[in-house]
This record gives structure tokens, C-alpha cells and sequence, in this order.
């Protein structure tokens, strides 16, 4: 049985996942550890937290940020949380690989903590534009620490193999 941890940070991201993760749950084959981090611990942003409990999931770790306002000190000071705390939890649980999803801030410190913890990274929706932000950036930063992509469109896998990744994955 392989362990896989699905990180979700916000509720954008779990209406993505959800359909996965509920298959995983079903699975002899998959044993489904969850994350949650981000927005989804927000009183601001709607305690989204509460979907994910209502869904019936098992949460195995909250991770709270400590961020009040996406200035460019607080998000540095928060990707160096993350990337502490999760390299922490990744260290004792030792998944056989992380699914995340996007391009935000907080998940590029949590694949940053499974590459130096050498857990493999799964990505959904590398390879996308976002013009004007930071999450281009991030996006194809987390796109080349991880070992298999699923992609949204096929425009989006010609990106990923310009950025030099393998077509096969």
C-alpha cells in the first residue's frame, strides 16, 4: 500500500481535489493522508476547513500560517514556515509521494520540503499562465521538482516540455 499525502491550502484547490481524494479514500491500493494549511484555516477566508470535515475526510495534520497580510516579508516569513513545519511532519511520516496543486506560495515551500525530504512530488495543473503575479514563478518551480504531472490541457504539457520536462510523465 502506498502512502500519499494530498496538501490542500484553499477551497479552490479541494474543489479540484476532492474527486481524487474521495477515489484514494476508496482505494486498497492508496492509503490517504491530508494536509490542510492555508485559507482553509481562516476565520477571513470562511474556516473552509468545515467542507472538508463535512465531506467526511480525515485530516491527519492543520498546519496554521502565520501570515495577516501578503505583504513581501510576511509571505517570505511564511514560505520559511512552511517549509519548516512540513519538512518536519514529511521527515516522521515519510509518504511515498505528495499530490499538490497550483502555484501558491505555501505550496512551493511544501514541495520544497518533500524534494529535501526526497519525497516524489505529484503535480495538477503545471504548465499554466498567470500573467502578472508571482505564481508563474512558483508554478513552473514546483513543476520541475515533481516526477508526475497532470496537466489540463494539452497546451499546457507543450509548456511543461519546453521547461525541459519528460514527455512520458
Amino acid at each position: 500500500m502506498k502512502k500519499i499525502c494530498v496538501i490542500t491550502s484553499s477551497r479552490a484547490d479541494y474543489g479540484l481535489l476532492k474527486p481524487l481524494m474521495m477515489s484514494m479514500q476508496k482505494s486498497k491500493k492508496i492509503q490517504l493522508s491530508i494536509f490542510v494549511t492555508g485559507s482553509h484555516l481562516s476565520k477571513k477566508h470562511g474556516n473552509t476547513i468545515n467542507e472538508i470535515i463535512s465531506d467526511e475526510f480525515t485530516i491527519d495534520k492543520k498546519i496554521k500560517l502565520p501570515i495577516t497580510n501578503d505583504t513581501s516579508e510576511k509571505i517570505t516569513k511564511c514560505l520559511g514556515y512552511v517549509i519548516t513545519k512540513f519538512g518536519l511532519f514529511f521527515s516522521k511520516m515519510k509518504p511515498d509521494a505528495i499530490l499538490i496543486l497550483g502555484d501558491r506560495y505555501e505550496i512551493l515551500g511544501v514541495a520544497c520540503s518533500a524534494i529535501i525530504n526526497r519525497i516524489p512530488i505529484i503535480h495538477i495543473h503545471g504548465g499554466e499562465k498567470t500573467l502578472g503575479a508571482y505564481d508563474d514563478a512558483f508554478r513552473h518551480s514546483i513543476s520541475k521538482m515533481s516526477v508526475l504531472h497532470f496537466v489540463s490541457h494539452s497546451a499546457y504539457k507543450k509548456r511543461l516540455i519546453q521547461l525541459g520536462e519528460n514527455s512520458q510523465h
